[in-house]
């Protein structure tokens, strides 16, 4: 046991630990989506589009754009990074409100999240919000470093632009998204150390607000009292609760093996998007949970070394934002799967079937990577070996006898 903590240390005191961490979680989590999409879906897929690899397909083309995207943050100097930051914050607020226009936005389930691309392809531009407000925030406090021991320049602007971006999809009608955009506001200024008095009245404005989000909508309403009780209502409000609870205790410790899900034959509603861990619970068991949940927590872990351990202040409040987004929503996606929080219509990041969160979450985990390049010596240590990828790859010279 001894040697094993040891051995952990003295890994973790490697100077790309944390970079590698964020690239193989990153990376075993992708690829665990990838499969679970694929066998979630195919039947959905086969119904729908006559072919059982439609959906996977789609998630694979996103999976692509994404993966550059990351590779693309993970090089680009963050002085560049910065420069977009705000023409990127403006863009997604902009098609946010394209989603309102009629004959544009498109509505689904009650939510007008979607704007039309080409190929039947659709974008969900409040995705793209959460990343451009992370790096708004993180830019913002960067600068002002020197002034926020005073709330003033904590609260202001951040607090009316997020407010407002918030709003902005509440008015789409997601709250799950909406949601995610308050914790990560709240976590943001908790981390540039907003006193408590301030951060109390910020809690509970956002409460009150929450209330009468719900409140406005019988929809909202009934899904929050049923998640009290779902047997209360099997047939209706309860019922995805139910079916997913059902997926979950069917799969036991070992699952009843890849491809072998009852729920996802039409009985348990978005199984392959929101309610995904469901299926992954029943087809590969609470062991294959704990290893998704692990490897939440390593990622988490991660995104929290590089933040305590950079000195510069845009890449400790860019990987404190990315890391407290990323963790909220797979804990609000986890804990509505398990009936511990109402249904609410949010992703499991890199694992549920959708185009814009998977690619803004990869990119988001690109500028992770980057900003794990700041750590002290990371730098000298992904030259090196890269140096000594080029010596391994260049032809070795061929001597001719009797030269030279």
């Amino acid at each position: 046991m001894r040697s094993t903590s040891e051995a952990i240390r003295r890994t973790l005191e490697r100077p790309l630990a944390s970079y590698q961490l964020v690239l193989g979680t990153s990376a075993l989590l992708l690829g665990i989506g990838l499969i679970m999409v694929l066998s979630a879906s195919s039947i959905y897929s086969l119904v729908n589009y006559g072919n059982s690899f439609s959906i996977l397909i789609r998630q694979l083309i996103f999976a692509v754009l994404g993966v550059i995207g990351a590779v693309i943050a993970a090089r680009m100097p963050l002085s560049t990074l910065r420069r977009f930051i705000l023409p990127f914050l403006l863009v997604s607020v902009l098609l946010i409100m394209a989603t309102f226009i009629p004959g544009v936005g498109i509505e689904r389930n009650g939510n007008r999240n979607w704007l039309p691309l080409f190929g039947g392809f659709q974008l969900q531009p409040s995705e793209f919000a959460k990343l451009a407000l992370v790096l708004w925030i993180a830019d913002l406090y960067a600068r002002r470093q020197k002034y926020l021991g005073t709330p003033r320049y904590v609260l202001t602007p951040m607090v009316p632009v997020a407010g407002a971006v918030a709003l902005l999809v509440v008015g789409q009608h997601d709250l799950g998204t909406a949601v995610v955009i308050f914790a990560l506001t709240v976590g943001m200024l908790w981390v540039a150390g907003l006193p408590r008095r301030q951060m109390g009245g910020i809690l509970a404005g956002l409460f009150v607000g929450l209330v009468l989000a719900v409140a406005n909508s019988p929809h909202r309403v009934a899904r929050f009292l049923n998640f009290l009780n779902p047997e209360s209502d099997p047939e209706s409000a309860g019922y995805q609760a139910i079916k997913g609870m059902m997926a979950l205790a069917r799969g036991g410790f070992w699952g009843v093996g890849l491809g072998n899900s009852r729920q996802k034959w039409g009985a348990l509603p978005e199984a392959h998007t929101d309610f995904i861990l469901a299926v992954l619970g029943e087809e590969l068991g609470l062991l294959g949970t704990l290893v998704v949940l692990v490897l939440f927590i390593v990622l988490g872990f991660a995104g929290i070394r590089i933040a305590a351990r950079t000195r510069e202040p845009f890449v400790r409040y860019a990987a404190s934002g990315i890391t407290i987004w990323l963790l909220i929503q797979a804990i609000i996606n986890i804990g509505m799967v398990l009936g511990m929080l109402p249904v609410i219509g949010i992703p499991l990041p890199l694992i549920s079937y959708g185009g814009s969160s998977l690619l803004v979450t990869l990119v988001s985990l690109g500028v992770l990577l980057n900003c794990a390049t700041t750590e002290p010596g990371a730098q000298r240590a992904l030259a090196a070996g890269r140096a000594n990828r080029r010596r391994a790859a260049a032809p070795t010279p061929v001597r001719v006898a009797g030269r030279r």
